[in-house]
């Protein structure tokens, strides 16, 4: 079971958070090739998810709609 998200104020550290969303896509299939920690803006701590082509952009909405509907 999946736990729940940190708070958006919360230190959340910007590699970690990339290995989870690689292993979440992972399971969905997709793979954002560009997807990074921002070494820019280490104290942003963003994360860049980069550009993908339009059928990768369709299957993640897909998989993140299944998501809200899943009961």
């Amino acid at each position: 079971m999946a736990s729940a998200p940190p708070a958006p104020d919360a230190d959340v550290d910007p590699f970690t958070a990339v290995e989870s969303l690689r292993a979440a896509l992972d399971r969905a299939g997709i793979v954002l090739p560009s997807l990074r920690a921002d070494p820019a803006s280490p104290t942003l701590r963003l994360v860049e998810l980069g550009r993908v082509r339009a059928d990768v952009a369709l299957r993640l909405a897909h998989a993140l709609e299944r998501r809200e509907t899943a009961p």
